[in-house]
């Protein structure tokens, strides 16, 4: 996705992106949620209490009153005194049923580790699945614009590489930083409980990582975003190329092709270097200071042990207490639950960088503004009254008329869809300040069959394009039927005009699936008419499995004739009053084309007809052909007139003949 183009937009999405995440789980799963986190609660205390068990009780509570009475003679064997006369004097039970509580603290936390960890996993799948029917149900209402843009690869990488991120950090890294942030507050508590000065000693070498992962974090950090930004370019041009292979291979341009990939793949690699360099670094430096703490820890500890050193803690705030081997050896384990958690978030944060700037781009392209429609003129089902006027009913009659609400609060009007359309001084650009078209005015009444001719980049396809609103004009009116298209419901406004492109597009799924893509509810036999129609019947009944040949790669089974022939079906189905051809026989033979052009006949009668072609010989029976070029319309009138000027479209046609 181009974030040099929507900086802010990208800014604004890394910052928001956590808390909007936060905000989709307590939305769809707080249950969960709550139940996650005490889980992850239960796993941390579970933990500390695991450490304060080895160390104030099995060892200073039975370990050490056993080998004192074996050291006093009172024994021979200080495990069999251990098992049979020692009793914790913080519970009041033996040394058996002590180790079935520390057991039972195992499989507690056990319980709770899978709890959490599948209940996580849970909703980590349910929030990618989320995301990817927003974003599908986004970019369906997303404008045409948007995708001229941006790179179907790019786009496509945040359906998968970003989303996948996500889900990585939402099923592993978050609880495991939360859990990490829980031990180390949990584990603190209890030091400071147990003993202030090893507990300082702790927070300073504790003060001496965060710091540490800071400072690292944040360098690598911009270089994931970077590395994420990066790779979807990466993507974007590699689906550029498969998608054009063989304009790759006629043009012998693989070595440009590797050139051009391998600037992509080194600025890739570039980044990736730079992110995981900070990042490799960070994990074994905040390991080597737990270390040293854990050496500081055992050593301080040991000396106050041998100097009889009196300590204070929470616990003790009035008598101290004197260290010995059970409060060194938990405090220890407090050491390794305190920073153990630092060197995991540290490993985390690389997860946690890329998932959000996969994130911020999820959400840049959920926030781009969606394709405005102000209509509300709609298009209704409809029959004649005893005065031929439309009545709107509900059921299908193949009739159309335009329910037209005014906002005045009169009475609403019915008008038969026609077909009609005027273009009345229309100024376009794609960009502001860069007009394209230039005060263009073109009259179609109903049945009239106008064309659009001219060199490459005239107009002609961006006139099309502004009768379906995929763009809206600057200044000027178009009417349809006599109603501004602005007042018109863009999905009427469509269903209302059918298309050929140049570039034909089927879609994975069978033939008469691609066939019924022009009216959904079409029966079987609507199908075979339609493709009858457009002569297409022919080579379709020649298929393996003829109308249920499945068709994949967007028809690449099919050659470039036959995929226009069913283009074409899928027009003839839709039976619109407006149909728009763009270059529609322009793939196709001229054995191919005449037969065609039977069928094309066929589905023109009775319709209002917009035509652009490049070959000529295709238009001469069109009532109006519109002679264009930068922009403007220089020419207009019948073909025999036009020739008759002998000015550009005389040039065109006469040169056009030359060539046959």
């Amino acid at each position: 996705m181009s974030t040099n183009k929507r900086p802010e937009v990208m800014k604004g999405a890394r910052k928001g992106a956590l808390k909007r995440l936060f905000m989709m789980i307590m939305k769809d799963y707080p249950g969960y949620f709550f139940l996650v986190t005490f889980a992850i609660m239960v796993v941390a205390f579970a933990g500390v209490a695991n450490s304060f068990f080895v160390g104030n009780i099995l060892i200073d509570e039975f370990i050490q009153p056993s080998l004192d009475a074996l050291e006093a003679g009172l024994t021979t064997n200080a495990y069999t005194y251990m098992l049979n006369n020692v009793t914790s004097t913080t519970f009041g039970i033996g040394f058996v049923p002590s180790l079935m509580v520390l057991g039972g603290i195992f499989i507690i936390g056990i319980l709770a580790s899978y709890t959490y960890n599948f209940f996580m996993a849970y909703i980590a799948q349910g929030i990618q699945k989320e995301i990817r029917d927003n974003l599908f149900d986004h970019m369906q209402n997303l404008p045409v614009s948007y995708f001229d843009q941006h790179t179907h690869g790019d786009v496509m990488s945040v359906y998968t590489n970003d989303v996948d991120s996500l889900r990585e950090m939402l099923a592993r890294s978050i609880p495991m930083m939360t859990s990490s942030i829980v031990t180390m507050f949990a584990a603190f508590v209890i030091m400071l409980f147990t003993d202030f000065y090893l507990a300082i000693v702790v927070l300073l070498v504790g003060v001496l990582m965060f710091f540490l992962t800071k400072f690292f974090a944040s360098r690598s950090g911009r270089h994931f975003i970077k590395m994420q930004m990066e790779l979807g370019r990466t993507n974007g041009y590699i689906e550029e190329m498969i998608s054009g292979q063989k304009v790759v291979k006629v043009f012998n341009y693989e070595k440009k092709n590797v050139e051009e990939f391998k600037k992509h793949n080194e600025e890739l690699f570039t980044q990736s270097v730079q992110a995981n360099r900070y990042a490799n670094i960070l994990m074994p430096a905040v390991n080597q200071l737990g270390n040293l703490q854990y050496a500081l820890i055992a050593l301080i500890g040991g000396l106050f042990v041998i100097n009889g050193v009196k300590g204070l803690g929470f616990s003790d705030l009035l008598s101290g207490h004197i260290y010995s081997m059970g409060l060194i050896t938990s405090f220890l384990l407090y050491s390794k639950s305190f920073t153990q958690p630092i060197g995991q978030m540290a490993m985390q944060l690389n997860t946690v960088t890329m998932a959000l700037a996969g994130a911020s781009r999820i959400f840049a392209m959920t926030d781009e503004p969606v394709e405005i429609d102000e209509g509300y003129v709609e298009l209704v089902n409809a029959r004649e009254d005893e005065n031929g006027n439309p009545v709107e009913v509900s059921e299908h009659t193949g009739k159309w008329a335009w329910k037209h609400p005014h906002t005045d609060g009169s009475q609403t009007t019915y008008t038969w869809l026609k077909g009609k359309i005027n273009v009345n001084g229309v100024d376009f650009g794609y960009v502001p300040n860069k007009i394209v078209l230039h005060d263009i005015t073109v009259y179609a009444e109903p049945g009239q069959k106008i064309a659009f001719v001219g060199p490459t980049g005239a107009g002609k396809t961006t006139i099309t394009n502004l009768l379906n609103r995929f763009y809206d004009i600057a200044d000027g009116k178009i009417r349809y039927d006599d109603i501004n298209i602005n007042k018109i419901k863009k999905a009427d406004l469509r269903r209302s005009l059918g298309m050929v492109f140049q570039d034909t597009k089927l879609f994975t799924g069978t033939v008469m699936e691609n066939i019924r893509y022009g009216k959904l509810d079409a029966s079987d036999e609507e199908v075979y008419k339609a493709a009858k129609l457009a002569n297409a019947d022919t080579f379709i009944q020649q298929l393996p499995e003829g109308y249920n040949t499945v068709l994949k790669n967007g028809g690449a089974s099919l050659s470039q004739g036959q995929r226009q022939l069913l283009a074409i079906a899928r027009a003839a189905i839709a039976n619109p009053p407006v149909l728009i051809l763009d270059e529609a026989t322009s793939s196709i033979d001229s054995r191919t084309e005449a037969m065609v052009t039977k069928g094309m006949d066929a589905i023109m009668e009775g319709r209002t007809v917009f035509v652009i072609a490049h070959r000529l010989s295709t238009i001469k029976n069109s009532d109006v052909i519109m002679v264009l070029d930068h922009g403007h319309i220089i020419e207009r009138g019948s073909h025999d007139a036009l020739l008759a000027q002998k000015g550009k479209y005389y040039q065109l046609y006469t040169g056009n003949a030359i060539k046959e």
